[in-house]
């Protein structure tokens, strides 16, 4: 895949990052290097290889799933400007 100094634009626009004119042709060297670079990973198999957390190995830390400050909705909606029963109240905004 080869980017052009189009896609350049676009990507820079939809980034919200100013690209001078003179930059164009750099980044499209650098995009493309990204692009070859991520297309040679494809074409490694890795089937078998389970995924990784880390480079290294490491157990995850794990801990019970329990609900330990529940029954506080009344503390959690005290600042809300607008409430209901326990529920945030929020101006509609899809008709």
């Amino acid at each position: 895949m080869s980017v052009d100094a189009e896609t350049v634009r676009r990507v820079a626009h939809l980034a919200r990052v100013a690209v001078a004119e003179s930059e164009v042709e750099h980044l499209r060297g650098e995009l493309n290097a990204m692009l070859a670079f991520v297309e040679q990973l494809a074409e490694v198999d890795v089937t078998g290889v389970e995924p990784m957390t880390s480079v290294t190995p490491m157990a995850m830390k794990m801990r019970n799933d329990e609900v330990t400050d529940g029954n506080i909705a009344d503390d959690i909606l005290a600042n809300a400007p607008a409430r209901e029963d326990h529920f945030f109240v929020v101006p509609k905004v899809v008709e």
